[in-house]
Order: structure tokens, then sequence, then C-alpha cells
């Protein structure tokens, strides 16, 4: 029996006593559910009991925090983090003027790392995003999503996916798939679309059940309507869908991710007051990428909007070679705050429970709850609020991840 006692801790327990399974939104966005001096006992991998005030008494390990945040591991429901090669000639043009959409259009951007993706091996993709999920669990993220989408055929892109599958087998982190195929037009493939609905997508549904379908519906990219007809048959399928809408262009795709029950539409800088509220009244969650404004073009979706109007957020790095690279879920925290003008516990929700609920992983990550998976983290601050407040910082104190004490993994390990 593996056992550790936490105690002596502000525990950030994110239980709001509902007991419902759904997105937090309103003011249960901002219950923190806190223990001011709180304990919990970790059994196998499992939190299997937790309190206030004076912890058991106990004969296996324990960590004294004096005080210190324990919360739930950070989720990170949107990134791109499976990749190969780099960007930094693009990076180059961009400060000399070129847009993100420019750069698309001339065969760069995410052309650029599909060619380099193209030519990797499996082992290649799976070391390389080994790397960034270490990275990531280093600043407190136990549980993330990763998309394909860098493959653009249906090899490549199931090579992708298969490295993001044998990632998840090497690493403590829970690492979530998504299908991505829709994430740009490949001008040198005659009938891309139709080949990516008709081949690519029935292909990856069969290797890989249930796994989410996702597309990026922008000017450049794919239409309205490209991605009306990949959700079809998606659905039909059984894939769940998620949509990348309005980063740059307002085009609809806010209007068809809620009207296709997508789980999730992501960006949003572009969306207009209409779209918000369509959005906020739906099921569907939207979910913030402030990396991305902060890299691009400091635009940033209209987080304290559509809190107000009643949505569920959620909050992610989009950890990407192009407009986010970055692994750091707490730098969107901070930019979640002070430019999407979430309120610091909202941000910490939309970081942890609600992302977990766009994965699907809710009933196990998210909170602190008794019969949940031990991923904890724990601050080097007293008050939760810092997360939000500081930006660059080395790090949490503590990060467990499935009971389990993260360390810092050798070199060629």
């Amino acid at each position: 029996m593996n056992q550790v006692l936490i105690e002596n801790a502000r525990v950030l327990t994110l239980d709001d006593g509902s007991g419902g399974r759904g997105p937090r939104r309103g003011e249960r966005l901002s219950e923190l559910g806190v223990l001011p001096r709180g304990w919990v006992l970790v059994r196998d991998g499992t939190i299997v009991e937790l309190g206030s005030g004076d912890a058991p008494a106990t004969e296996h390990a324990s960590i004294d925090l004096e005080g210190r945040v324990l919360m739930p591991g950070l989720v990170d429901c949107h990134t791109h983090a499976c990749w190969s090669g780099c960007r930094f000639d693009e990076f180059d043009l961009k400060q000399s003027g070129a847009t993100y959409l420019e750069l698309l259009a001339g065969g760069g951007g995410i052309m650029s790392t599909v060619r380099s993706v193209r030519a990797a091996s499996l082992e290649e993709l799976t070391e390389g995003l080994c790397l960034r999920i270490e990275q990531m669990a280093r600043l407190g993220t136990t549980s993330l999503e990763v998309k394909s989408g860098y493959g653009l055929n249906t090899e490549v892109e199931l090579r992708m996916l298969e490295a993001i599958r044998e990632a998840g087998r090497r690493m403590q982190s829970t690492v979530v798939p998504t299908f991505l195929g829709a994430h740009a037009l490949d001008p040198d493939q005659p009938g891309f679309v139709e080949r990516t609905i008709n081949e690519t997508l029935p292909a990856v549904a069969t290797a890989f059940p249930g796994i989410a379908c996702d597309a990026y519906c922008e000017e450049g990219a794919w239409s309205l309507d490209q991605c009306r007809r990949l959700f079809e048959e998606a659905q039909a399928l059984g894939c769940p869908l998620r949509l990348h809408a309005d980063q740059f262009n307002s085009l609809g795709g806010t209007r068809l991710a809620v009207e296709a029950g997508a789980v999730s539409v992501d960006h949003l800088e572009a969306s207009g007051p209409a779209d918000l509220a369509l959005l906020a009244h739906s099921d569907t969650i939207g979910v913030l990428l402030p990396c991305s404004g902060y890299h691009l073009d400091d635009r940033y979706a209209p987080g304290r909007a559509l809190v107000d109007l009643g949505g569920a957020v959620a909050l992610a790095s989009n950890c990407n070679p192009g407009s986010a690279p970055t692994p750091s879920l707490p730098f969107a925290i901070h930019l979640g705050v002070t430019r999407c003008h979430l309120r610091p516990a909202e941000a910490i929700v939309a970081a942890t429970y609600n992302a977990a609920c766009v994965l699907g992983l809710q009933d196990d990550r998210g909170s602190i709850e008794v019969g949940k998976r031990a991923d904890l983290v724990a601050l080097d601050t007293t008050d939760e609020r810092a997360l939000a407040w500081e930006f660059a910082t080395p790090g949490p104190r503590m990060v467990m991840i499935g009971g389990q004490i993260h360390e810092l993994s050798p070199l060629g390990g």
C-alpha cells in the first residue's frame, strides 16, 4: 500500500456541494470549496479522505505544507503539443509586420509544421511530445489534450495520434487525443477536403473509437460549409465535436458549434454579442486561449462578457509552434484574469474542473474529492490569487500525479 498524508494546507477542493457533473457557470464558477486548514489522505493513487483541522495520526509518509495552497492538478484542454521542426524564421517575419493569416496564405504557418511532421518518425514525434508533457507537468498540468492536425493526410494523422497515445503510455500525466484533420487546407492535395471527410476521418474513427473531431473554421482554412459537412460525418461515426472559431474573423462557427451540440468552441477573439449570448445559453463550453493573443496581436476573447451572460468557460494554453509557443497553463490563467477579465477564482475553476468537463474527465479529475485520482498541486504561496497575479514563476512547490510526487525526468530518460 502506498499512502501519503498532506496536512496543514489551504485546500481548494473545488467541490461546490451541488453534486453536478456539468461545467460550472455563474456564481458556481467562483466556488473554490476552501478548507482554510485542511488535510488530504492519498492511498494507492486515489484520494481516500480529506477534512479540516488536525489531520489523523498516520504511520505512513506525511507532507506538511505549512499553510500553502493545495489545489487540483491543472487540466489543459486545448493543445497542439505534438509537432516537429520549428518556426523561428516566421517569428522573424512576424516582427517585420507579417500577419498570421498572411504567413498561412504564403504556405507557411500550419503548413510549415505539416512538412516537418510528415518527415518525422513515430519515435521522433513521441519523444518531442513527451518533452513538452514533462515541461507542462513541472508547471502543474497533470492532464492534457493533444490534437493531431499537422499531418493532413491519413497516414500521418494516424501516426500523430499513435504518437499521442504512446506518449500517454510513457508519461504519468493523462493524455487525451483529438483528431484535427481539418486544421488547414493542403493546396498540394486535389480534393483534400473530400479525402479528409471520406477517407481520413473514418480511418481515425476506426483506430480511435470515440475520439473527438475538431476543425479550424477561419479564412484561409476550413469554411463554415466544409466544417458542417465534416461534423455531420463525424457525428455519424460517434465522434464528439469541437471547433476552433472566431479567432480572426466571425464566420458563423460559434453558431455552428452550438447547433451541432459541440462540446466546446475555442478561441472566440472575434465573437460578437449575438454569438456570445447564443453560446452562453447553450451546453457548449467556450474555451479561452489568451496565449495566442499575447503572442500574435493582443486580441483576447471577451471572457468577462461570456461569464456575465451565464456561459461556461474553460482556459487552455493552446501550446503550439506558431501562435502559442508555451507549455504554461499558469500563464494562461494570468492572461485569463488580466486580459479576458476573469476573476482569479473563476480562472482557477476554468483551468481545472471546467477544463476537465471539456475532456469528459470531470468524474475523476478537476477537483479534490474522495474517490478521485490524486492529481494535486501545492503552490508556493498561502493565497491562491498569486497564481493569477504572478507570471514567469518557477512553478509549483510540489506536483503529484496519480499519487506519485512528480520528479524531473533525467536527460535521456
